[in-house]
């Protein structure tokens, strides 16, 4: 896996790259030294890899054949992961294929397009004759495959950083652009020479509306979601945890911002579902940290029989059996259709076209008003245990005005409901952590095993919770 960092740029037949010893920083130049590329692209027949700037491709000839998949990350960034070469042409390695399933969403992977290159590589090296940056003249033949297959051949020069920094990366554009290079106008080859068949991603709406600020939040969300895809199917560290935030994040604002999107219950529902699964995992990942870090802050003379291995090794052993269940979840139709729901354009009303600063305000301050409500109804409950559950009503009341408030850029009334999101919410995780003691101290028993320990933990976590409970009070009237 590595990551790119270069410009390209369009050059007519008859441009020459110019003298490049001469920028800041290059001491010798290396070539040029001449490469045959034949690189044969896969994606799905709609084109779906394309239309999120992704390549993935076989490519024979030069310094590093191989299968290439390159992924966006930022302007002038790509992430690029390669493998070795396979003795099928037409089958995708497997691992590369997982990579990108998110976004082809069970559609085969199939050849559509061949890019046969040319290319001249010069090297501009440091006083060490260390390579800083590579400079690539290809003259390209691309061929998009069809029933007629179409041929189109162009010129083009990238700029790619290997030691360099992006101070060298810009002088050396500025050289080629005096040259009378212009900055490349796609991202890729390939997006190049498909050009209209790439199916368009939906639009904005116009710039500084209510409707492009929520839009762009939505969008966001999505991009955050997918981003995860992968690493929540190699369980890496956080991953669910911030997979399971995008899906809140977006059912919040679904919500939140119903006066400017409609027609998003299906949505919201969906997302609601993918929550769920992805929140069984991270419930027992946190569980597990909190009650190792429990035990090892307890003395030895109270942690007694083998607590610590049924306690957590049975959680462990329910986490793993969770990620298959997600992992079951995020291969099946229902998750792929709620990724193609959530790439289609967004329904909008009239109110969406008015300026976004006040209608996020009054938007705002509408979840604030409802927070406000929550909390005198819970209040308003004789009831102790009643009362409880109303408070949790409150948290979730808060955690969706955090969410708007975020939405909206206004920091401040984040900052102020996340507050009241986390204070709650301590209290919670403690009754929730003296229910799993509970089950687990059951277990235990009938195995003939000491419990004290639970009962030590379940105290820890008793008191925690009623401190959050008690603190809280003070916290609502300073915050309100």
């Amino acid at each position: 896996m590595a990551i790119e960092i270069e410009d390209k740029f369009d050059v007519p037949d008859e441009f020459v790259v110019p003298d490049l010893l001469g920028v800041k920083g290059v001491e010798a130049v290396s070539g040029p030294k001449s490469h045959q590329l034949v690189a044969v692209y896969f994606d799905t027949p709609d084109l779906r890899l394309a239309a999120r700037g992704i390549t993935l491709r076989r490519r024979r000839g030069g310094d590093d054949p191989g299968w290439h998949l390159k992924l966006p990350k930022a302007a002038g960034v790509r992430q690029e992961i390669q493998l070795p070469l396979t003795r099928s042409a037409k089958v995708v390695p497997a691992d590369l294929a997982a990579q990108v399933l998110v976004y082809t969403r069970g559609h085969a992977l199939v050849p559509v397009a061949e890019l046969d290159t040319k290319r001249s590589v010069t090297r501009l090296l440091d006083g060490d004759e260390q390579v800083l940056a590579e400079v690539a003249d290809d003259r390209v033949k691309g061929t998009v495959y069809g029933d007629v297959p179409r041929v189109e051949r162009w010129r083009e020069v990238e700029v790619e950083l290997v030691k360099g920094d992006e101070a060298l990366l810009k002088r050396v554009g500025k050289r080629v652009i005096k040259a009378g290079a212009v900055t490349g106008g796609s991202a890729n080859k390939l997006g190049r020479l498909l050009g209209e068949a790439v199916q368009e991603l939906p639009k904005s709406p116009a710039e500084g509306t209510v409707g492009a600020a929520v839009f762009a939040y939505l969008r966001s969300q999505t991009d955050a979601l997918i981003a995860q895809d992968g690493r929540v199917r190699r369980a890496e560290e956080d991953a669910v945890h911030k997979a399971r935030v995008a899906c809140r994040r977006m059912r919040s604002a679904f919500k939140a911002f119903s006066s400017i999107v409609t027609e998003s219950d299906v949505l919201q529902e969906e997302l609601r579902w993918l929550g769920e699964v992805l929140g069984e995992v991270r419930d027992l990942e946190v569980i597990q940290a909190r009650f190792g870090k429990e035990l090892d802050g307890l003395d030895d003379h109270l942690i007694v029989g083998p607590v610590r291995t049924r306690l957590l090794d049975d959680l462990k052993l329910q986490e793993e059996e969770g990620y298959e269940r997600a992992r079951e979840a995020m291969t099946s139709e229902r998750y792929f259709a709620l990724l193609d729901a959530l790439d289609e354009p967004y329904v909008f009303t009239g109110r969406a076209t008015r300026e976004a600063g006040p209608e996020l305000a009054k938007i705002v301050a509408k979840e604030w008003k409802r927070v406000h409500r929550k909390h005198a109804t819970a209040q308003a409950i004789d009831d102790p245990h009643e009362r409880e559950i109303a408070m949790h009503d409150v948290r979730k009341a808060a955690k969706r005005a955090r969410y708007t408030a975020e939405a909206a850029g206004m920091d401040d009334e984040a900052a102020r409901a996340e507050a009241i999101q986390e204070a709650l919410g301590t209290y919670q995780d403690g009754v929730v952590a003296q229910e799993t003691l509970e089950k687990e101290a059951a277990k235990a028993r009938e195995a003939g095993e000491d419990t004290f320990t639970y009962g030590v933990l379940a105290g820890l976590e008793r008191a925690a919770a009623e401190r959050a409970r008690d603190r809280f009070p003070k916290l609502w009237k300073k915050l309100r």
